[in-house]
Protein backbone atom coordinates (compact mmCIF):
# COMPACT_ATOMS: atom_id res chain seq x y z
CA UNK A 1 0.00 0.00 0.00
CA UNK A 2 1.24 3.35 -0.73
CA UNK A 3 2.26 5.61 1.98
CA UNK A 4 0.62 8.91 2.05
CA UNK A 5 -0.68 11.71 4.68
CA UNK A 6 -3.74 12.35 6.17
CA UNK A 7 -3.99 15.98 7.14
CA UNK A 8 -7.41 17.96 7.55
CA UNK A 9 -6.31 20.95 9.45
CA UNK A 10 -3.18 23.23 9.94
CA UNK A 11 -1.30 23.61 12.45
CA UNK A 12 -1.96 26.39 15.01
CA UNK A 13 0.38 29.20 14.72
CA UNK A 14 0.03 32.61 16.70
CA UNK A 15 0.30 35.66 14.38
CA UNK A 16 4.13 36.39 14.78
CA UNK A 17 4.54 40.25 15.95
CA UNK A 18 4.15 43.14 13.00
CA UNK A 19 2.94 40.50 10.86
CA UNK A 20 -0.47 41.46 9.07
CA UNK A 21 -3.11 38.73 9.10
CA UNK A 22 -4.19 38.06 5.27
CA UNK A 23 -7.63 35.85 5.34
CA UNK A 24 -9.51 34.74 2.63
CA UNK A 25 -12.24 31.75 1.94
CA UNK A 26 -11.04 28.40 -0.21
CA UNK A 27 -13.56 26.76 -2.51
CA UNK A 28 -11.02 23.92 -2.87
CA UNK A 29 -10.94 23.14 0.84
CA UNK A 30 -14.68 24.48 1.45
CA UNK A 31 -13.02 26.42 4.58
CA UNK A 32 -11.39 29.84 5.11
CA UNK A 33 -7.56 29.88 5.19
CA UNK A 34 -5.31 32.21 7.06
CA UNK A 35 -1.97 33.52 6.20
CA UNK A 36 0.86 35.94 7.83
CA UNK A 37 2.72 36.90 4.80
CA UNK A 38 1.92 38.35 1.28
CA UNK A 39 3.86 35.49 -0.59
CA UNK A 40 2.27 32.50 1.52
CA UNK A 41 -1.22 34.20 0.03
CA UNK A 42 0.39 34.35 -3.60
CA UNK A 43 1.36 30.49 -3.15
CA UNK A 44 -2.06 29.31 -1.65
CA UNK A 45 -3.64 31.56 -4.88
CA UNK A 46 -1.48 29.28 -7.13
CA UNK A 47 -2.65 25.96 -5.68
CA UNK A 48 -6.18 27.13 -5.65
CA UNK A 49 -6.13 28.00 -9.23
CA UNK A 50 -4.31 24.88 -10.54
CA UNK A 51 -7.09 22.30 -11.43
CA UNK A 52 -4.48 19.66 -10.99
CA UNK A 53 -4.44 20.11 -6.95
CA UNK A 54 -7.34 18.11 -5.68
CA UNK A 55 -6.59 19.20 -2.04
CA UNK A 56 -3.92 20.93 -0.03
CA UNK A 57 -3.44 22.41 3.87
CA UNK A 58 -1.73 25.07 4.73
CA UNK A 59 0.83 24.64 7.40
CA UNK A 60 0.42 20.79 7.45
CA UNK A 61 3.43 19.83 9.95
CA UNK A 62 7.14 20.17 10.75
CA UNK A 63 9.60 18.74 8.19
CA UNK A 64 13.60 18.45 8.45
CA UNK A 65 15.08 19.73 5.08
CA UNK A 66 19.56 19.46 4.65
CA UNK A 67 19.46 19.24 8.44
CA UNK A 68 16.59 21.88 9.47
CA UNK A 69 13.58 21.13 11.11
CA UNK A 70 11.12 23.62 9.88
CA UNK A 71 7.37 24.46 9.46
CA UNK A 72 6.35 23.43 6.06
CA UNK A 73 4.21 26.03 4.27
CA UNK A 74 1.69 23.32 2.26
CA UNK A 75 0.81 20.01 1.72
CA UNK A 76 -0.51 19.15 -1.57
CA UNK A 77 -2.46 16.24 -2.94
CA UNK A 78 -2.24 15.69 -6.71
CA UNK A 79 -4.27 12.49 -8.64
CA UNK A 80 -1.40 9.67 -7.79
CA UNK A 81 1.24 12.18 -5.76
CA UNK A 82 1.63 14.21 -3.16
CA UNK A 83 4.02 16.85 -2.50
CA UNK A 84 5.46 19.56 0.75
CA UNK A 85 6.05 23.20 -0.33
CA UNK A 86 8.38 25.51 1.59
CA UNK A 87 8.97 28.83 0.12
CA UNK A 88 12.32 29.25 0.05
CA UNK A 89 13.13 33.07 1.09
CA UNK A 90 11.18 32.37 4.05
CA UNK A 91 13.72 31.95 7.28
CA UNK A 92 13.37 29.06 9.33
CA UNK A 93 12.25 29.85 12.38
CA UNK A 94 12.85 27.96 15.82
CA UNK A 95 11.01 24.55 16.37
CA UNK A 96 10.69 23.07 19.55
CA UNK A 97 12.39 19.24 19.71
CA UNK A 98 9.25 18.09 20.52
CA UNK A 99 6.86 19.49 17.87
CA UNK A 100 3.70 17.11 17.57
CA UNK A 101 3.42 17.24 13.79
CA UNK A 102 6.18 15.82 12.47
CA UNK A 103 6.26 14.80 9.15
CA UNK A 104 8.40 12.58 7.16
CA UNK A 105 10.16 13.92 3.96
CA UNK A 106 11.12 10.42 3.12
CA UNK A 107 7.42 9.71 2.61
CA UNK A 108 6.38 13.01 0.74
CA UNK A 109 8.90 14.95 -1.14
CA UNK A 110 9.78 18.40 -0.99
CA UNK A 111 9.00 21.07 -3.30
CA UNK A 112 11.03 24.88 -2.92
CA UNK A 113 9.31 27.61 -4.13
CA UNK A 114 11.74 30.51 -4.98
CA UNK A 115 9.86 34.04 -4.82
CA UNK A 116 10.94 34.68 -8.35
CA UNK A 117 8.92 32.23 -9.47
CA UNK A 118 5.84 33.30 -7.54
CA UNK A 119 6.80 37.02 -8.81
CA UNK A 120 6.77 35.51 -12.42
CA UNK A 121 3.25 34.63 -11.61
CA UNK A 122 1.88 37.65 -10.39
CA UNK A 123 -0.27 38.49 -13.29
CA UNK A 124 -1.82 34.91 -13.29
CA UNK A 125 -2.31 35.74 -9.12
CA UNK A 126 -3.43 39.43 -9.81
CA UNK A 127 -6.43 37.68 -12.18
CA UNK A 128 -7.21 35.19 -9.96
CA UNK A 129 -7.69 37.45 -6.91
CA UNK A 130 -10.32 39.43 -9.13
CA UNK A 131 -11.93 36.19 -9.84
CA UNK A 132 -12.15 34.16 -6.72
CA UNK A 133 -14.71 36.39 -5.10
CA UNK A 134 -17.43 35.93 -8.02
CA UNK A 135 -16.85 31.92 -7.21
CA UNK A 136 -17.12 32.17 -3.38
CA UNK A 137 -20.04 34.67 -3.38
CA UNK A 138 -22.14 32.45 -5.74
CA UNK A 139 -21.04 29.10 -5.32
CA UNK A 140 -24.66 27.96 -3.93
CA UNK A 141 -26.29 30.05 -7.10
CA UNK A 142 -24.87 28.55 -10.11
CA UNK A 143 -26.94 25.25 -11.41
CA UNK A 144 -25.16 23.03 -13.53
CA UNK A 145 -27.55 23.04 -17.10
CA UNK A 146 -26.07 26.83 -16.60
CA UNK A 147 -23.05 25.74 -16.70
CA UNK A 148 -22.85 23.43 -19.22
CA UNK A 149 -24.50 26.19 -21.29
CA UNK A 150 -21.65 28.13 -20.75
CA UNK A 151 -19.18 25.29 -21.21
CA UNK A 152 -21.19 24.16 -24.84
CA UNK A 153 -20.57 27.78 -26.02
CA UNK A 154 -17.25 27.74 -25.48
CA UNK A 155 -16.86 24.94 -27.67
CA UNK A 156 -14.67 27.76 -30.07
CA UNK A 157 -13.13 30.29 -28.11
CA UNK A 158 -14.99 33.33 -27.55
CA UNK A 159 -14.11 37.15 -25.38
CA UNK A 160 -15.66 37.79 -21.79
CA UNK A 161 -17.72 40.73 -23.89
CA UNK A 162 -19.13 37.71 -25.95
CA UNK A 163 -20.11 34.92 -23.88
CA UNK A 164 -21.67 37.92 -21.27
CA UNK A 165 -23.91 38.55 -24.72
CA UNK A 166 -24.86 35.62 -24.90
CA UNK A 167 -26.27 34.76 -21.96
CA UNK A 168 -27.31 38.15 -21.49
CA UNK A 169 -30.57 37.36 -20.03
CA UNK A 170 -29.69 35.91 -16.63
CA UNK A 171 -27.77 38.22 -13.79
CA UNK A 172 -23.92 39.22 -15.38
CA UNK A 173 -22.48 38.66 -11.75
CA UNK A 174 -23.71 34.69 -12.13
CA UNK A 175 -22.16 34.80 -15.94
CA UNK A 176 -18.89 35.57 -14.53
CA UNK A 177 -19.40 33.12 -11.47
CA UNK A 178 -20.25 30.64 -13.75
CA UNK A 179 -17.63 31.44 -16.06
CA UNK A 180 -14.77 31.74 -13.77
CA UNK A 181 -15.95 28.36 -11.46
CA UNK A 182 -15.23 26.62 -14.91
CA UNK A 183 -12.11 27.56 -15.07
CA UNK A 184 -11.21 26.96 -11.36
CA UNK A 185 -12.46 23.16 -12.63
CA UNK A 186 -10.15 22.78 -15.15
CA UNK A 187 -13.18 22.30 -17.94
CA UNK A 188 -12.20 25.33 -20.00
CA UNK A 189 -8.89 27.50 -20.22
CA UNK A 190 -8.17 31.13 -20.61
CA UNK A 191 -4.07 31.44 -20.98
CA UNK A 192 -4.53 35.10 -21.86
CA UNK A 193 -5.07 35.05 -18.08
CA UNK A 194 -1.20 34.16 -17.91
CA UNK A 195 0.04 37.59 -19.30
CA UNK A 196 -3.18 39.91 -19.32
CA UNK A 197 -5.25 41.60 -17.14
CA UNK A 198 -8.62 40.23 -16.69
CA UNK A 199 -10.47 42.23 -18.70
CA UNK A 200 -13.67 42.28 -21.60
CA UNK A 201 -11.23 40.89 -24.32
CA UNK A 202 -10.10 37.93 -22.55
CA UNK A 203 -10.37 35.02 -24.43
CA UNK A 204 -11.86 31.73 -23.09
CA UNK A 205 -12.45 27.91 -24.57
CA UNK A 206 -13.06 24.43 -23.54
CA UNK A 207 -10.10 22.95 -22.06
CA UNK A 208 -8.14 20.95 -25.23
CA UNK A 209 -9.92 23.28 -28.00
CA UNK A 210 -7.54 25.12 -30.46
CA UNK A 211 -8.12 29.04 -30.12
Amino acid sequence: MENHLKISEPVALARPRGAPRLEAFSPKLSRRVIFFRRTLLDQWILLEADPAVITFCERPGYVVVEGVKQLADFWVRFSGREELVILGDIEAENVPAGSRRDLDAAIVPVRTVASAEIAAAQEWIGNWQRMLPYIVANRDLISAPFSRSIERFLAHPHRLLEVEREFATGDPVLVRAALFALLHAGKINAPDLQTQPLSLLTTFLVEGALP
